[in-house]
C-alpha cells in the first residue's frame, strides 16, 4: 500500500467513526502529519473525546486520558519522585504525560498554573521535574478538547499556550441525516476503542517527512506573507500573526496538499486551513461585529491571489 493509499484508509475509517464530519476529520489528519497539536472547540456530547480516541487508535501510538479538573496539578501531569525503602533513594514515577498522544479531556477546566504545564511538553518535548530534564516519546501530541468559555467552572488558556496549537477545530451539531445514523446506530465510542493501528510508528515519520518534502513556489510564499501582513495592519485583528504562526500555516498547507494527492502547495490548500490555524492566535478589532473565524475569511476575500 502506498503513501496515498494509506492517507485515504486514515480518512476513512475516520469517517466511520465522525459521521458527516469529513472537512474536520481532514484538518485533524493534516495537523498530525504536520507534526502539531489539536485543540477541538465545541460544547459537549458532540463527539470531542470520541474523535481523539479514534485518531489516537488509528495513528497506532500508545495513548493517555487526562480528565482535566480544577485540582489536577502539574505533577498529575508530568510525575514524581517517590523515596523507596528497598533503594535508599527516589525513584521517578511518570505520569500520563510520557505518552505519545496525551487526550487532554477539557483542557479549559484545569487552573492556569496546570494549564502551564503543559507547555514545555508541548513546544520542547520534554518535562522538568526535581531539576532534571526528561525526554517524552517520540511522536508526541497533545489532543485537547475545549468546552466553551461561558460553561460553568471554565478558565480561558493563555495566549502563549494556544499558539503551542497547530489548529482549533470545532465539530458542532451534526446535519439531520448524520444524526439519525447516530440515533439508530452502535455506541460510536465502543466503535472508536476498537478501532484498528493503520500506521506503525516508522510509517508516521515517513508520511510527515513526505509533508516537509512539499514545494511551496515563491509566488505562494508572497501569499502567505500577503496573508501575514494582513493581519498586522490594524484593519482586521488587534495583533498581527508572529513569524512562528507563519511558519505553523506552511506547514498546515502542506499536510492539506499531501493529502489532496499534491506534491505542491496550492493557494486553495492555504485557504482551506487558514481559519483552522489562524483563528485562535487572533483577536478581532472591537468593532468588526465578527468573530475570529468570519474575521479571518473575509480578510481572506481581500487579499488578493498570486
Amino acid at each position: 500500500m502506498n503513501a496515498q493509499q494509506k492517507l485515504k484508509s486514515l480518512v476513512d475509517q475516520l469517517n466511520t467513526v465522525l459521521v458527516g464530519k469529513s472537512a474536520q476529520v481532514q484538518d485533524c489528519v493534516a495537523c498530525l502529519l504536520a507534526g502539531g497539536h489539536l485543540l477541538i472547540e465545541d460544547v459537549p456530547g458532540v463527539g470531542k473525546t470520541t474523535l481523539a480516541h479514534a485518531l489516537a487508535r488509528t495513528f497506532g501510538l500508545r495513548f493517555s486520558r487526562v480528565q482535566f479538573t480544577a485540582d489536577l496539578m502539574p505533577s498529575d501531569l508530568s510525575g514524581v519522585s517517590v523515596y523507596e525503602r528497598a533503594r535508599e533513594s527516589f525513584v521517578f514515577h511518570p505520569g500520563p504525560l510520557f505518552t505519545q498522544v496525551l487526550l487532554a479531556d477539557e483542557i479549559n477546566r484545569a487552573s492556569p498554573k496546570t494549564q502551564s504545564a503543559l507547555l514545555e511538553a508541548m513546544e520542547e518535548r520534554q518535562v522538568s521535574v526535581d531539576g532534571e530534564t526528561r525526554a517524552l516519546p517520540l511522536p508526541f501530541f497533545v489532543i485537547a478538547t475545549q468546552n466553551p468559555f461561558d460553561q460553568v467552572g471554565t478558565y480561558a488558556l493563555p495566549e502563549s499556550q494556544l499558539d503551542r496549537f497547530l489548529m482549533r477545530i470545532s465539530l458542532g451539531y451534526p446535519d439531520r441525516s448524520a444524526e439519525r445514523a447516530l440515533l439508530a446506530g452502535r455506541d460510536h465510542r465502543d466503535m472508536a476503542d476498537r478501532l484498528p493501528a493503520l500506521l506503525t510508528s516508522a510509517e508516521l515519520e515517513q508520511l510527515q517527512q513526505m509533508v516537509l518534502a512539499v514545494h511551496t513556489a515563491e509566488p505562494l510564499l508572497d501569499y502567505v506573507q500577503d496573508l501575514i501582513a494582513a493581519t498586522r495592519s490594524g484593519r482586521w485583528f488587534l495583533k498581527g500573526l508572529s513569524p512562528r504562526a507563519g511558519m505553523a500555516v506552511i506547514r498546515a498547507a502542506k499536510a492539506q496538499a499531501l493529502l489532496c494527492e499534491r506534491d505542491y502547495v496550492a493557494p486553495d490548500d492555504v485557504q482551506a486551513i487558514l481559519a483552522q490555524t489562524v483563528a485562535h492566535r487572533l483577536l478581532p478589532v472591537g468593532d468588526a461585529g465578527r468573530g475570529a473565524i468570519e474575521q479571518v475569511r473575509a480578510m481572506l476575500d481581500a487579499v488578493p491571489l498570486p
